[in-house]
C-alpha cells in the first residue's frame, strides 16, 4: 500500500479534515460531551453531520473542532445558541482573513514594485 494508491476501508482519506469518519457515540466520547450536546449544536445549524446508509450521523475532524470550540463557550457558561453563533463568526473572519492574505500576496506578486 503506497500513499499515491491507498488502499483499505477510508481508502485514502486519513488525511481528509471532511471525511465523515466518526459516529455519533465516538464523536462524543473524544469531545468529552454527550450525543445530546451534538444533537443540539446540530440543530443551532452550527454542524450538520452527514448521514450514513443506514441512517446515523457521522462527523469529520473539522466538525469535531468545531464542536470543541462550541463546548469551550458552553463550559464557560455561554448559551448554546450564542456559542453556536460565535464560532460561525470567528470560522467566517478566519475564512475572510485567509482570502485577503491570498489576494495581498497575488497583488503582491503582480507587482513587485509596489510592494518593496
Amino acid at each position: 500500500m503506497t500513499a499515491e494508491n491507498p488502499t483499505g476501508p477510508l481508502g485514502g482519506h486519513l488525511d481528509d479534515d471532511d471525511f465523515p469518519a466518526y459516529t455519533m457515540g465516538r464523536a462524543a466520547e473524544m469531545l468529552g460531551t454527550t450525543q445530546g450536546f451534538l444533537r443540539a449544536i446540530g440543530e443551532a445549524r452550527l454542524i450538520t453531520p452527514l448521514r450514513s446508509e443506514g441512517g446515523h450521523r457521522r462527523y469529520s475532524r473539522y466538525q469535531l473542532r468545531i464542536a470543541a470550540r462550541a463546548r469551550e463557550l458552553v463550559d464557560q457558561g455561554t448559551p448554546i445558541e450564542a456559542a453556536c453563533r460565535i464560532v460561525i463568526l470567528e470560522d467566517q473572519l478566519e475564512e475572510a482573513q485567509r482570502i485577503n492574505a491570498e489576494y495581498r500576496r497575488a497583488a503582491e506578486a503582480a507587482n513587485p514594485t509596489a510592494a518593496a
